[in-house]
């Protein structure tokens, strides 16, 4: 069974973390965008309490990123999507726990922070995906993906097309 932590066991360590992961980041990229997604992003929602942020690139700059952050000891997460314009990746065992997605500037991957704001601007999208992620907690990790990406996609799907993104905590 999948454990979920309730916002107050876990967003106020994750945004302190969030806080200091951003700030270094900025100085080693400082031509990224640095955006809080998932969960620990959104009052209220629970978590598995882990923390994941979007680093925003140009597409030009996207290999270039991906290869700065592999050598400073992140891994490539395995058995996930990787395209010339998302590439996501996990701390190396000497950090605090995170994952990156490094994520090319307009491209369709911006999805990350347009589900994070929809969830901010309306608080009942928050409580129906905690329901969808309480519901699936006793699903093996995979079910338990498909549930929350069904629902994820159930509202991207009524949003706007965008391609500016302004929000970055």
């Amino acid at each position: 069974m999948m454990q979920l932590f309730s916002a107050e066991q876990y967003q106020p360590d994750l945004q302190q973390r969030f806080t200091t992961l951003r700030d270094s980041l900025l100085h080693l990229l400082p031509y990224a965008r640095i955006e809080h997604v998932g969960s620990s992003a959104v009052p209220g929602a629970v978590s598995k309490g882990d923390l994941d942020v979007a680093v925003v690139v140009l597409l030009a700059q996207h290999a270039a990123t991906v290869q700065t952050l592999l050598a400073l000891g992140y891994t490539e997460q395995a058995d996930t999507l990787r395209t010339e314009a998302l590439c996501m990746l996990n701390a190396g065992a000497e950090m605090p726990e995170h994952a990156l997605q490094i994520v090319a500037a307009r491209s369709e991957f911006e999805d990350f922070m347009r589900f994070r704001d929809a969830l901010l601007a309306e608080p009942a999208l928050v409580q129906q995906y905690n329901a969808v992620k309480q519901a699936a907690s006793h699903l093996p990790a995979e079910a338990y993906r498909a549930a929350k990406s069904a629902f994820i996609e159930s509202v991207l799907q009524r949003l706007p097309a965008s391609t500016e993104q302004g929000h970055s905590a």
